[in-house]
């Protein structure tokens, strides 16, 4: 008895298996969402709309706008940027 319902499961499992999973996803969605609960009225449309990388750099935006951020001096102010030697190797004129 045992080998003949082992075969059938075996040759079934497909079958069998798909209705489950979906049914444990379906349970676990429902479950989480639960869980979770539901966003503030206005903003449930607005978070849905953008995706999680916008929300992050937006988050991230912000945090830099309220800190001190340290002077540096821009590299087009600095005229030395690469050793002379370099740039006028192939140039004719300076040869």
């Amino acid at each position: 008895m045992w080998p003949a319902l082992w075969a059938a499961l075996r040759t079934y499992a497909p079958y069998v298996t798909f209705p489950v999973a979906f049914v444990v996803g379906a349970v676990g969605y429902h479950v989480e969402r639960g869980l979770r609960g539901r966003a503030p009225p206005g903003q449930e449309q607005e978070e849905q709309e953008r995706s999680i990388a916008e929300r992050r750099e937006e988050r991230r935006l912000r945090e830099l706008a309220g800190a001190e951020l340290p002077e540096v001096a821009s590299l087009k102010d600095r005229l030395e940027f690469a050793p002379r030697a370099v740039l006028d190797r192939n140039r004719p004129e300076k040869s």
